[in-house]
């Protein structure tokens, strides 16, 4: 069995591995559990991130235990398929695999409703917390503007339409005809929730976890049988859907050879489903047997029509925009406090300047301006004899430019006037700079 069956985990697995993270000491996580992956979405406090530790001490290390005490196994094993984003390149994956740019076949539509499912979980073992509920709402949007803007939905549509047909032009009318899924990924089974609802008389469900099988079993409401009875279910099976991407084949020449000789020659239609595909090259050789992997059915699909290139290349397009419009309203929200604080120490100083009796607007507006600098000058002088050259004295002398929105302002003369053409459009702002600028 492979690590990915291993770690492959139902709702109530995905419970328990939440459970498992609470207790690990994580507070914001989710599980994205779906034929091809398992995602774990985790928050990593505020006091671990800044600290210096390394990051096998922090969050993934907690991760990582509780996936291995999953398989049974040392986490070093994860090391060999498993992956781990931190920052920027977490959050883009997520926005990928929500809008269905990291599935074998893009646009598929089943990946959105699992993660849509993975957060509902979170919420209602209150695994949820402000950062990670911002992230979701913001993958959910992008996956809707990919959606809506993009042709990327239209593939798997377009994909299923041709497999359709093509069976329908080999065997007639479908409900005469039984089918085999060999596998479970996720275009397999798109395809053989399609093919059922297109009226297939009958399904079997085989794969190499029998546990996994009878699982899918229940979900198409078909039949399921061991993994060692291939060959037998192979001559019953009109249309054979493989998507097991074990990396080696499943079905060879010879086992094709044997059920057909079964079926006394009445043709079989394979769709390899899986990347890289489950079906030897040379069975599509074979007489009696019409093979279509993915590209074949795209090729058919897309004649006439925008390429997957042209469309996943919008749709990445949107989801770099959604990215960065994240990043700028979080960092924005992270600055809030800071911005009240200062509004709060301002409005104090402004207090006191009243409260020392009555003065005249310039007396008034001259003391509150001193106090108001008085510390960040302070400040500054200081660092600046620290920092006298390099780097760090540059970036310091540009942050304060920046903070105070000081630009032509600092090099005006004492008592200099400057006059904005744009005046109207500008007005005046509690430094002076806008429709004016003053230097004192």
């Amino acid at each position: 069995m492979t690590l990915r069956d291993r770690l492959f985990a139902e709702e109530a697995d995905q419970s328990q591995i939440l459970k498992e993270l609470s207790e690990a000491g994580v507070s914001q996580a989710l599980v994205i559990s779906t034929c091809e992956r398992l995602d774990i979405l985790a928050v990593q406090d505020a006091d671990e991130a800044s600290s210096a530790q390394a990051p096998l001490q922090g969050i993934e290390a907690r991760l990582r235990r509780v996936m291995a005490r999953r398989i049974g196994e040392d986490p070093r094993v994860l090391d060999e398929e498993g992956y781990f984003h931190r920052g920027r390149a977490a959050l883009r994956h997520v926005f990928a695999v929500t809008s269905s740019l990291d599935s074998q076949v893009i646009g598929e539509p089943q990946i959105l409703g699992q993660v849509k499912a993975s957060h509902r979980q979170a919420l209602e073992q209150n695994m949820s917390g402000p950062l990670l509920e911002a992230v979701m709402q913001a993958a959910f949007g992008t996956a809707k503007r990919v959606r809506s803007e993009t042709p990327v939905a239209q593939q798997p549509v377009s994909l299923i339409a041709s497999a359709l047909q093509t069976a329908r032009d080999l065997h007639g009318d479908l409900s005469r005809c039984a089918g085999l899924l060999v596998g479970l990924g996720e275009m397999g089974e798109l395809l053989a929730i399609e093919f059922q609802a297109a009226g297939l008389s009958e399904l079997t469900v085989l794969h190499s976890s029998d546990r996994r099988a009878e699982i899918a079993s229940h979900r198409f409401g078909c039949h399921t049988r061991p993994w060692q009875e291939l060959d037998l279910a192979l001559e019953a099976a009109d249309v054979v859907i493989t998507a097991a991407g074990g990396g080696r084949y499943s079905l060879e020449p010879a086992m094709i050879d044997a059920a057909l000789r079964k079926r006394r020659k009445k043709p079989m239609f394979l769709v390899d489903a899986s990347v890289p595909g489950d079906v030897a090259p040379a069975v599509g050789e074979m007489d009696g047997v019409y093979v279509y992997d993915l590209d074949d059915l795209e090729s058919l699909a897309l004649a006439g029509k925008v390429s997957r290139e042209t469309a996943t290349m919008a749709a990445w397009k949107i989801l770099g925009e959604e990215l960065l419009r994240f990043e700028r309203k979080w960092a924005e929200r992270a600055a809030a406090p800071s911005v009240a604080q200062l509004r709060r120490h301002f409005e104090a100083v402004r207090d006191q300047v009243l409260s020392e009796g009555k003065l005249d607007a310039e007396a008034a507006t001259r003391l509150l301006i001193n106090r108001l600098l008085h510390e960040p000058s302070k400040a500054l002088r200081e660092n600046a004899a620290e920092v006298t050259q390099g780097p760090d004295h540059d970036a310091l002398v540009r942050a304060a430019s920046h903070l105070f929105g000081l630009g032509e302002c600092a090099d005006l003369a004492p008592g200099e006037v400057k006059k904005d053409k744009d005046a109207a459009r500008h007005p005046k702002d509690a430094s002076g700079c806008g429709g004016e600028s003053v230097k004192e």
